[in-house]
């Protein structure tokens, strides 16, 4: 698999190009092919075949493993990237004597087959190529320094993969005395009480890798005057070597040679015989002028190969992750080296003229557009292209619109307010998400403005996603930096042109608000794709004059007939209804005279829209209610209601439910998969033809409208009751059955903002009803209190970054750092400073005159009541005494950072005196945790990390407060973007998993592996959208027994996620604990262990100790270590999850009863019979009180209890038979024992693979049960079959009738 892995991920440095190759050498599998028509009988090796390169210079040639379904240009990037060719840049390919096209697929070239030779032919430079060769050549032999980049912040893409093992060692050393032998324990003096430590998010401190030259940079009399430009010369180098000499280096046409110029004498022409050094390549010049280069350069590919190749390769198709805790400026992570060439590499880039980056967007987003879908080929090749172009576009803009939020950029009408001007850079258009015009003046001002662009970017999704043939749209980004909302949207031709009077601007939709209204019909029909594809009911609109206007979207919804010729649809964040029920509850018009609105109604705007994904969920309940309707119908008219019991029915809804959906809203693809399926229930029941439900919603009700008929009037009022019946939904069926799963324990338990609001928005729930489900979680439950709490600490982090963007938004940049550092103490350190000073530099002030400095005057009061009202305002709660809680200040701390773009400096911050006094009596200080031991680094880096931050801020100079500004090291742009997903892709993995729940295995396998392919292909392979397939593919191979490709794509799926979404991160947690789970599976249960520590760490970082899907985990790796026969450990661990579960369940719950059962077990293999009996008969009891005497589990655990009680006495003579397996085996088979931790918001059942059923039962607990019939194995005299899992009556009936359904 390694060099599978290679194969992978090596094309993600090329600009042009990503990966193609994923697990096709292995499995064969051609990418491109399309799953639906192909998936069966699909090519197989024939497409798949090795070729001979001959090169011109040494090795001569080389062999590389090709699918006719690539392109030339990836054969090129396959060959640019292997360590004997990197020299090559600049060339083509021949066979049999043609030069072969860059730009056509392998299977276009004549004759290619396996075996077959291509010539690689080196061609002349150009000054561009030129160029790019200087930069990857410094690249290669890591002669560049560091890169200050205004985008990426420090440490960008970081990955903690490769060090987790590597450190693992060191921490046994120190942890490992509790076991003797060889065979230390890795989970050795875990505290499973302590606080989370931030040093457990940084990498250990780097060893410098082999220099290879001192330096390459430009010369000095670059570029070339006029008359040698025509000879050839494209730049001049300056390069000096290790051995120190310096050497003048001309690149030319021709290649790269030594020339007789000096720092004082310009000659650039070819030194002569036997100095007039030269090659094609600047890697072979630089290898034949310095003796040191050739070992120095193969010492540093050896320190590279040390790391995951994945770790390593810059992000293309993806912004990178920014750590929001980062070393400080002295750590060898983040030194910042001398380096001449960094200052001109963006003339390396683009060129003198810079002309190279400037790009028409527009015109690129559409022209990919319109180009062909027919074929599946041009489908990949054309959806690859959109994400690279979305990847590329999102880059710029992000970089535009910080450099317009640092005032950087001259605005086009500067005689404007500043929230109304608007700014043109590198081709984007830039405004401000704010009201600077008076366009949302009666729906919340600024407020309203600024939710709006945030909607809009999903409705732009939307439509993206949609992919409807002839109509276009912007390209659409939202950054959220410096306390600024800056919108960055592609330049639409004859958006700014001048009409002709009566003229309308737009040609659909509202045109002056809502005053004049255009319906240009030739946007009709592509509107009404929209429309129906959204759930958008066709309606009518009446303009100022009372004229009554047919329209497909909403009002807001602008069309726009371009100069181009192409209709662009603008203005989309209006797709679906008002959430009427908040706003009559919550809002309130403001009056004419500007007068305060009452407390209870006044919510600071109108732009209060149902979420789509509830509109869908509204529509599927629609959807059943008519196809219970149907079937009543046919009942009734065949007379044989009798035979159509209720189960069926409600059986039959579902089918056809989802069958529906599949029809409506999913893609071809899923249509072809579930047909079968369908044709067959028509042959034994009636088929419910759907074709006639019709289901949308107005999105223009409740928006003061005014129906001039009876008829319109009427057909209104029916929309608006819909709109209220979807209202309803939210409220009575959504947000309680949320609440009941949560406590239950069927979904995957949030573990911070992120995860809970991720959650809540697939469920189709709004981030304002944050306080409602705080509110409905304000009861007994432990986990209930659990989400409260979070809820609570999601609400406080959102006021605090309301706040903080207020006083940051018209703050001078040099300031920031103060304000931010002064609001943290404000929020977070009043326990060690309750009057907090800012830091500032009083002699820049007065530089600023206008500027407001109100942050100064904070208090932690004031503070206090700003996020009170904010939260009382926004979420409908009052905190009361709900505020921050004394153990959680970190996890809050990590929720504002992720929130405002924060990257702080790593140190155990102190929040409180207690915690000072604490710190100042360890000689250790801050940088360690004296509480776990396992930080994630050496003793020795610590000390780095740690002591510089003690001296940054002494006490002698700077008051004692928690943060200073020199803390905040650096803030980054949060990015909301409109990529669309790939629909091809989700095809194949939708297809895959659709025939391994069929039990087409090899089918599925082949499918699943397609999937994998394309997605890399599409998105390259640093994506989170790939990080995502790699661990559901994982997880699905697992149960296929494929645990070698289950364990490689693990291993992706960590790094992925960490360095395209956070290494802390609830995904990357997650992937961590499944990645134990399959290393453990393969029998590397000690690595396992060493992962599963990691994330239980991250876990104490995000959201603290004793969270209650940790229970799981804790079990997990009790299990593992039992396996290794560490009993007392295992001990330990078994103790620790049923303490944790006794709290979230309850001491008298079927969880807790269960593994105490374990725990019992645990005890008799650590020769506590004692202690074993007492478990085993609270684990009886529990049993007997909750499901009764005859109950499979009772009986079981009285059988252990009896057991258990003659072993007390026969201890030594019982301990040698569970020895011998004659109790209890004790080797692991892990199909059965360890269950892979669910997603945030997934059920167990969708973690292993399987579709949810209904009445499923608790996560936690079903996993314990598998766990219990390891246990109980074979060896029970009196076990019959494999035990059933232990619910309470109810539940076993609804799963029994699930399973017989």
């Amino acid at each position: 698999m390694a060099e599978i892995h290679d194969d992978a991920s090596k094309t993600e440095l090329v600009e042009s190009t990503e990966p193609v190759q994923s697990l096709v050498n292995e499995d064969e599998v051609v990418k491109g092919n399309d799953p639906q028509e192909e998936g069966t009988n699909g090519h197989h090796a024939e497409n798949v075949f090795q070729i001979t390169i001959k090169l011109p210079h040494e090795p001569y040639q080389i062999q590389v493993m090709i699918s006719t379904q690539e392109q030339v240009q990836d054969l090129r990037q396959s060959i640019v990237e292997q360590p004997q060719t990197f020299q090559y840049s600049c060339f083509h390919l021949e066979y049999n004597g043609q030069r072969i096209n860059d730009f056509i697929e392998l299977s276009e070239v004549p004759d290619l087959n396996a075996g077959s030779e291509l010539t690689l032919v080196e061609d002349p430079y150009t000054e561009k190529e030129a160029r790019m060769h200087v930069i990857r050549v410094r690249e290669l032999i890591a002669a560049a320094g560091d890169r200050t980049d205004a985008l990426h912040g420090v440490l960008a893409g970081l990955s903690l993969h490769d060090s987790i093992l590597q450190e693992e060692p060191e921490k046994n050393t120190t942890n490992g005395a509790t076991q003797n032998g060889s065979e230390s324990s890795v989970l050795g003096g875990y505290d499973f009480e302590s606080a989370g430590s931030v040093m457990n998010l940084l990498p250990p401190p780097l060893e410098s890798p082999p220099k290879c030259v001192k330096s390459i940079s430009v010369s000095p009399w670059n570029p070339p005057p006029y008359h040698l430009r025509a000879k050839g010369h494209l730049l001049y180098l300056q390069i000096t070597t290790n051995e120190n000499d310096q050497y003048q280096i001309t690149a030319h046409v021709g290649g790269f040679y030594v020339n007789k110029s000096s720092n004082t004498k310009f000659d650039p022409f070819p030194r002569a015989a036997p100095k007039n050094y030269s090659a094609h390549s600047l890697l072979n010049l630089l290898s034949i002028i310095s003796p040191s280069f050739d070992s120095s350069f193969k010492s540093l590919l050896e320190y590279n190969a040390k790391k995951d190749l994945l770790t390593m390769f810059q992000l293309s198709n993806a912004i990178p992750a920014n750590p929001w805790m980062v070393p400080p400026p002295t750590s060898s992570l983040t030194t910042h080296q001398p380096d001449i060439t960094r200052t001109q590499e963006s003339y390396l880039i683009s060129g003198v003229e810079n002309t190279d980056t400037l790009r028409d967007w527009n015109e690129e987003f559409q022209s990919t557009r319109e180009m062909p879908k027919e074929a599946v080929q041009d489908r990949v090749f054309r959806e690859r292209l959109t994400s690279k172009l979305f990847a590329d576009y999102n880059d710029a803009a992000t970089r535009g619109a910080m450099l317009v939020a640092r005032g950087e950029v001259a605005p086009l009408n500067p005689t404007e307010g500043r929230d109304a001007q608007i700014f043109v850079y590198n081709n984007i258009f830039f405004s401000f998400g704010a009201d600077g015009v008076g366009t949302f003046s009666t729906d919340g001002g600024d407020e309203a403005a600024r939710v709006a662009t945030g909607k809009d970017v999903i409705g732009v999704k939307a439509v993206n996603n949609l992919d409807i043939q002839g109509l276009f749209t912007p390209g659409t980004v939202v950054v959220d930096y410096l306390g600024k909302r800056i919108v960055g949207q592609s330049i639409v031709p004859g958006i700014f042109k001048q009409r002709e009077p009566g003229e309308h601007q737009i040609d659909y939709g509202g045109v002056e608000g809502k005053d004049v209204v255009a319906d240009d019909e030739t946007f009709a029909p592509l509107f009404e794709q929209v429309s129906k594809l959204l759930r958008i009911k066709k309606h009518p609109v009446w303009d100022k004059e009372g004229v009554r206007h047919e329209l497909e979207g909403s009002v807001e919804t602008k069309g726009l007939i371009g100069t181009d010729g192409r209709k662009y649809a603008l203005d989309l964040y209006r797709v679906t209804p008002l959430d009427i029920s908040w706003l009559e509850q919550y809002w309130s018009e403001p009056d004419i005279e500007g007068s305060p609105k009452p407390k209870e109604k006044n919510y600071p705007h109108r732009m209060a829209v149902l979420r789509p994904e509830l509109v869908e969920s509204f529509g599927r309940v629609k959807l059943r209610e008519y196809i219970k309707e149907e079937l009543a119908k046919k009942a009734d008219a065949k007379n044989k209601a009798t035979d159509t019991p209720e189960n069926q029915i409600n059986d039959e809804a579902k089918s056809e439910s989802n069958t529906a959906l599949t029809r409506e809203e999913s893609t071809e693809g899923k249509e072809a998969a579930t047909s079968g399926e369908t044709e067959k229930k028509d042959t034994e029941q009636d088929h419910v033809d759907i074709s006639g439900f019709q289901f949308a919603l107005n999105p223009d009700v409740f928006c003061g409208q005014k129906p001039q008929s009876n008829e319109d009037k009427e057909i209104w009022a029916k929309d608006e009751t819909e709109v209220r019946a979807a209202c309803s939904h939210l409220l009575e069926d959504i947000l309680p059955r949320l609440i009941q799963e949560l406590q239950e324990g069927d979904v995957g338990f949030p573990m911070d903002g992120q995860s809970l609001s991720a959650l809540l928005h697939k469920r189709g729930v709004n981030i304002r009803y944050l306080g409602k489900i705080a509110t409905l979680a304000d009861k007994h439950d432990p986990r209930l209190q659990a989400l409260k709490r979070l809820a609570i600490q999601e609400m406080i982090a959102r006021g605090f970054k309301h706040v903080t963007n207020q006083k940051l938004r018209h703050l001078p940049v040099p300031f920031a750092a103060s304000c931010i550092a002064h609001l943290l103490n404000c929020l977070l350190g009043e326990g060690l400073n309750p009057n907090p000073v800012a830091e500032m530099e009083s002699e820049l002030k007065p530089m600023y005159p206008e500027a407001n400095f109100d942050f100064e005057k904070m208090t932690p009061e004031s503070l206090k009541s700003e996020i009170l009202a904010q939260v009382a305002l926004r979420y409908r709660f009052d905190l009361e005494n709900n505020w921050i809680e004394p153990a959680k200040h970190l996890q809050l701390l990590r929720e504002v950072s992720l929130k405002l773009g924060l990257q702080l400096q790593a140190k155990e911050y102190t929040f409180t005196k207690q915690q000072l006094t604490n710190d100042t009596a360890s000689t250790e200080g801050i940088a360690t945790p004296a509480t776990n031991g396992n930080t994630n680094g050496s003793s020795k880096k610590k000390k780095k990390n740690a002591s510089p931050a003690r001296s940054a801020s002494p006490a002698a100079a700077a008051p004692l407060q928690t943060f200073h500004a020199d803390d905040v090291l650096n803030i980054v742009p949060i990015v909301k973007e409109a990529s669309p997903k790939s629909v091809l892709a989700e095809e194949a993995l939708e297809a895959g998993r659709i025939s391994v729940a069929q039990d087409q295995k090899e089918l599925g396998q082949e499918l699943l592996l397609e999937s994998l392919s394309l997605h890399e292909q599409i998105y390259g392979v640093l994506h989170p959208q790939v990080a995502r397939v790699y661990n559901q593919l994982s997880n699905l191979l697992f149960t296929l027994e494929e645990k070698n490709a289950a364990v490689e794509l693990a291993h992706k799926a960590v790094i992925v996620s960490e360095r395209t979404l956070g290494v802390d991160h609830a995904e990357t947690v997650l992937n961590y604990l499944n990645l134990g789970l399959v290393e453990h599976a393969t029998g590397n249960t000690r690595g396992a262990l060493t992962y599963v520590r990691h994330a239980l760490e991250l876990w104490k970082v995000i959201y603290g100790p004793n969270h209650p899907d940790s229970i799981t985990t804790i079990n997990n790796a009790a299990v593992m270590l039992q396996s290794m026969k560490q009993y007392h450990e295992s001990r330990v661990w078994f103790e620790a999850s049923l303490t944790i579960c006794e709290a979230v369940s309850g001491k008298q719950s079927i969880n807790t009863a269960t593994l105490l059962f374990q725990l019992s077990q645990a005890l008799a293999l650590d020769k506590d019979m004692h202690a074993a009996v007492n478990r085993m008969r609270d684990s009886f009891n529990i049993f007997k009180t909750l499901l009764g005497p005859e109950d499979r589990n009772t009986k079981e655990a009285g059988q252990w209890l009896e057991q258990l009680t003659q072993s007390a006495v026969l201890q030594a003579k019982q301990l040698q038979e569970i020895a011998k397996g004659k109790v209890r085996r004790v080797q692991l088979s892990t199909r059965g024992t360890i269950r892979p931790q669910p997603q945030i918001g997934q059920t167990s059942a969708e973690a292993n693979g399987h579709e949810s059923s209904t009445g499923a039962a608790q996560y936690d607990q079903r996993s314990i049960e598998e766990l219990l019939r390891y246990i109980e194995g074979g060896d029970s005299p009196k076990k019959t079959g494999p035990k059933k899992k232990t619910t309470n009556p109810k539940r076993r009936a609804q799963k029994l009738a699930g399973a017989q359904a």
